[in-house]
């Protein structure tokens, strides 16, 4: 990765929760992510990892440090330009896809292209159908979300977090509530999302399997990194 360009990264980020005591839970916290790389978080509940990925999002504010997206500094930016630059170069996807379960699966991708407002209804209406057909959901996509398998669900919610074309993709155990069949799905999704289309993915994951066949591995322990480049045997 030595070569690859730097799309996000960071300068001595730290991080206190004040609740029941002050405690740090980042510390110092020095970490690249390359375009077009498939970089997971790990470590042991209470490691700092998820928390690390909303301050990497920008979603938490609250913190010590520099982080740099795209080149640009986005520590000290008001929140009105932070939520722009998400909507526009950061998808989003959760272990629970958090989709809407009356509207059919294209207005759930949808989404995000009308609220950005580059493109006219019918132009995301095209581009939302684009996704659903690129993870094999197109015949899916007039039907409510609800009716949907579990692991269907998360693959809506992976179309919806590429429908504004992010440069950054960043999860929190996107398949923390999948089967070891539709986790491989979603590992083979992401691996054509970082090789095909050159996204950078940033996953916060417990399952050591999918963290060994990432890219790369950052594992933290007690709000520190203690490996940058770990795989599991």
């Amino acid at each position: 990765m030595k070569n690859k360009e730097i799309i996000l990264s960071t300068k001595s980020l730290g991080k206190y929760f004040n609740e029941p005591v002050k405690f740090k839970v980042l510390d110092d916290i020095n970490i690249e992510a390359f375009k077009g790389e498939f970089l997971t978080l790990v470590g042991k509940s209470g490691s700092g990892k998820s928390t690390l990925l909303y301050c990497l999002s920008t979603m938490d504010t609250s913190y010590e440090g520099k982080i740099y997206i795209n080149g640009v500094k986005v520590t000290g930016q008001k929140q009105n330009q932070l939520s722009a630059m998400r909507n526009a170069d950061i998808g989003f996807i959760f272990q629970f896809h958090y989709l809407l379960p009356e509207f059919s699966c294209l207005k759930n991708v949808m989404i995000p292209a009308l609220k950005l407002g580059r493109l006219s209804h019918e132009e995301a209406e095209v581009k939302a159908y684009q996704k659903l057909e690129m993870l094999g959901l197109e015949n899916q996509a007039l039907k409510q979300s609800s009716k949907l398998s579990g692991g269907q669900q998360q693959r809506v919610a992976i179309a919806r977090a590429l429908i504004n074309d992010p440069a950054i993709i960043m999860c929190d155990e996107p398949t923390g509530n999948l089967d070891s069949k539709n986790t491989q799905v979603v590992f083979d999704i992401f691996k054509q999302i970082t090789k095909d289309h050159n996204k950078t993915i940033i996953a916060v994951t417990h399952d050591n399997d999918f963290a060994a066949n990432s890219d790369r591995t950052i594992e933290l322990a007690d709000g520190r990194i203690i490996s940058h480049d770990k795989h599991f045997d």
